[in-house]
Order: structure tokens, then sequence, then C-alpha cells
């Protein structure tokens, strides 16, 4: 078991950067594929990026390709989503999640822990 908290959301101009944070507790996070979501009012939730286990294997949905960046830092037990050239209809609630499962999964289902989210909002 590992419990996961996001932080670093806020209100940013379209344009700008933010990065989000992801510190865990009980677990290290080198055992799980660590995934970005994020949630739109009237959206489904979806996978924005995940890591491997390794850290040598990305994904990206395509909205967020050459803009968003997914990593790790073991030492501070923590995964980040650098999020650059923000654009509004990135506005969402960010969640972190960690799956015990295969990296190529993708679907919510197959993630085992969540954290509670994080609100980004870019203005236009």
């Amino acid at each position: 078991q590992v419990q996961l908290v996001e932080s670093g959301g806020g209100l940013v101009q379209a344009g700008g950067s933010l990065r989000l944070s992801c510190r865990a507790s009980g677990r290290t996070l080198s055992s799980y594929v660590m995934g970005w979501f994020r949630q739109a009012p009237g959206k489904e939730r979806i996978l924005v990026a995940k890591l491997s286990r390794s850290g040598e294997r990305t994904y990206y949905a395509d909205p967020v390709k050459g803009r968003f960046g997914i990593s790790r830092d073991d030492a501070q037990n923590a995964v980040y989503l650098q999020m650059n050239n923000l654009k509004p209809e990135d506005t969402a609630v960010y969640y972190c999640a960690a799956a015990l499962g295969a990296f190529t999964a993708t679907a919510t289902a197959a993630y085992n822990y969540w954290g509670r989210g994080t609100q980004v909002t870019v203005s236009s």
C-alpha cells in the first residue's frame, strides 16, 4: 500500500508553466508504474502521462506531447509532472496514481492507488 499526495496546482496564464508534485509514503514509487490523469468538468478521467518502474519508458497523451514531462526523484520518493506552454483546455483536476500491473495498461481501473487531486486552471 502506498499513499499519494499531489501539490503544485493553481491558476496560470496561457503559455505559462506549472510543476505538479506527487509525494508518496508507505512504499517506494519505483515499485509501481506511475501515472498522471486529469478530469475536466463533465469529461471522463484520462491518462495524461505515465512512467515505467525503471524510469526508462514514458507515455504521453497526444494533446500534451511536447509540452508535458513526467519524472521521478527517488531520493524524495516523488513523481513530477512538468507542464509547459499551458492552454485553457489543460484546465482540470490532476490526479497522481500508482499501478501494480503492466506499463502497457492505460485504463483508470488498472491503477490501484490514487491521490486526491490538485486543481489546475489555465486562463486565456
